[in-house]
C-alpha cells in the first residue's frame, strides 16, 4: 500500500491540514468498532482510537475499515499512565515501552487511511511527574524519524493554560496539540489567551456536559441533561467554539459515536445500546453535511415524577405508587416509550477518566405494550436509582431522558 501524505501548514493567517496535497478538515469522532459505517453515512470523514488494537480488531484491520467507507484515522497510540502506576524514572519501563509502540508504528504507517498519531490519552490526568513529556517528546521524535508522513500529537484530559505551557515547552517535537473539553469548552479561547499558544490544535472530545461538571442532587449523584437539550449542545459548541477559530483548529472528534456506560448508559454516546440514534447524532450529521435528516426525532421537554424534575431532589417510599411523565414537543410520528428503574452506579465502581464501568441492574421496567408518555410506577426496594424512559420513534431513533431517585423505607 502506497503511504498517504498528510502535512501541517501554516498559510494565510491560518493552519491547514492536507491530505495528499488536498485541504482536510477533520469532521470526526471517537468510535467503538461496530459504528465505523455509519460515522461514513452521517457525513464524518475521520474518526480516532484510543489504542492501536482494541480487543476486538486489530490496528491493520480497523485501518481496513475506514479505508473501506473513506474514512481517516488518527491512531491512538496506548502510553502508560501514572494514575495507573506507572512509574517515568523507570527508564527501563519507558525504553520498553518506546520499543512496543516502535513496533506498531512499523507496522502501520503506510496504510492510506491513516491521518496521524494519537500520542497518549489524558496523560496530565493526575500527574505529578513532568518527565511523561520527555517520554512523549522522545516517542514523538522516534514516529518521525520512522514516518515522515503523518504527524504527532497528544490527547490532553481539558485545556487549562498552564497545562498547554508545560507540554507546548517540553514536547517541541509535537506537531500539534489536541484538548478534550466537555462543558467548559467555552472556556477554550480564554484558556489559549492566556497560555499564549500559537499552534494548531483539534478537540479530540467534546459533546455533552461532563458529569463532573453539572449539578448534583442532594446525596451527589450527577443530573443528566435529556437528548434534546444534549443537542442542541452538540450544536451550540460546535459552531461557537470549534468551527468559530478558523486560525488554529483543524477539526475535531465527536464523543461518542456509539455508546458507553459512564455514570449512565446514555450520558455521552450519540447512540443506544440497541443501536438506535440521538438528536444528537442528526446535528451532527447537519453539522457536517449541511443536511438534516428526512425523519427528525422527536424533541423532549422535562421528565417528572409527581410534578417534580430531578433539581428538586425526588426521595420516594418504598411501594408507594408515583407518576412518571415526559413532556414530547410536536411530533407527526407515532411513538412507543420504554420506561426502566435503573441502579446507580455502586460509588465505588465509578469509572475514573473513561475507564471501564459496569453498567447497574434494571430493578422494574415496564412490563406491556401499551406505552404512554405518562406512567404508574412503584419502586420496589430501597436505595439510590435512575427512571429512564426512551420515546422511540418508527425510524430507529429515540429521545432519552432520566432522573435520580433517592427510596427511603
Amino acid at each position: 500500500m502506497k503511504p498517504t501524505k498528510v502535512e501541517l501548514n501554516y498559510r494565510n493567517n491560518k493552519f491547514q491540514l492536507t491530505v495528499n496535497n488536498q485541504p482536510f478538515y477533520i469532521n470526526g469522532a471517537g468510535v467503538d468498532f461496530g459504528s465505523i459505517k455509519s460515522l461514513a453515512e452521517y457525513g464524518g470523514n475521520a474518526f480516532r482510537t484510543w489504542r492501536v488494537n482494541n480487543g476486538e480488531k486489530t490496528g491493520r484491520e480497523i485501518l481496513d475499515e475506514a479505508h473501506q467507507y473513506g474514512l481517516m484515522v488518527c491512531m491512538g497510540l496506548e502510553v502508560e499512565r501514572e494514575r495507573h502506576g506507572f512509574d517515568y524514572d523507570d527508564d527501563v519501563a519507558v525504553a520498553k515501552q518506546m520499543a512496543e509502540i516502535k513496533l506498531d508504528i512499523l507496522a502501520l504507517k503506510d496504510h492510506p487511511a491513516l491521518l496521524m498519531w494519537g500520542i497518549g490519552n489524558e496523560l496530565n490526568l493526575r500527574h505529578k511527574n513532568p518527565r511523561v513529556w520527555h517520554a512523549v517528546n522522545d516517542l514523538s521524535k522516534m514516529i518521525h524519524q520512522v514516518d515522515p508522513n503523518h504527524p504527532t500529537t497528544t490527547m490532553l484530559a481539558g485545556a487549562e493554560p498552564d497545562v498547554i505551557m508545560q507540554v507546548a515547552e517540553k514536547c517541541p517535537d509535537l506537531d500539534l496539540l489536541s484538548f478534550q473539553i466537555y462543558g467548559a469548552i467555552d472556556k477554550l479561547p480564554r484558556f489559549l489567551q492566556k497560555s499564549n499558544y500559537q499552534g494548531a490544535y483539534m478537540i479530540t472530545e467534546w459533546g455533552a456536559t461532563g458529569h463532573w461538571e453539572c449539578e448534583n442532587t442532594s446525596w451527589d449523584r450527577p443530573i443528566e441533561a435529556n437528548s434534546t437539550e444534549k443537542a442542541n449542545d452538540y450544536q451550540s459548541r460546535f459552531i461557537n467554539y470549534i468551527a468559530a477559530d478558523s486560525k488554529q483548529c483543524i477539526g475535531s472528534f465527536v464523543f461518542l459515536w456509539g455508546q458507553k456506560q459512564e455514570r449512565t448508559p446514555t450520558w455521552y454516546g450519540l447512540f443506544l445500546d440497541n443501536n438506535n440514534s440521538t438528536e444528537a447524532a442528526q446535528v451532527m450529521q447537519y453539522l457536517w453535511t449541511g443536511k438534516w435528516a428526512e425523519h427528525r426525532i422527536p424533541k423532549i421537554g422535562k421528565l417528572t415524577i409527581n410534578g417534580l424534575v430531578a433539581e428538586e431532589n425526588v426521595s420516594l417510599q418504598q411501594h408507594q405508587t408515583y407518576s412518571a411523565k415526559i413532556v414530547v414537543k410536536k411530533s407527526n410520528q407515532n411513538l412507543s416509550y420504554r420506561w426502566e428503574l435503573m441502579e446507580e452506579v455502586d460509588r465505588a465502581l465509578e469509572s475514573d477518566g473513561g475507564d471501564f464501568e459496569p453498567t447497574p441492574e434494571i430493578v422494574w421496567q415496564q412490563s406491556n405494550s401499551n406505552t404512554s408518555s405518562e406512567i404508574d410506577f412503584s419502586p420496589p426496594k430501597i436505595g439510590e436509582f435512575r427512571l429512564f424512559v426512551y420515546v422511540d420513534d418508527c425510524y430507529g431513533g429515540s429521545a432519552t431522558a432520566n432522573i435520580p431517585i433517592l427510596i427511603e423505607s
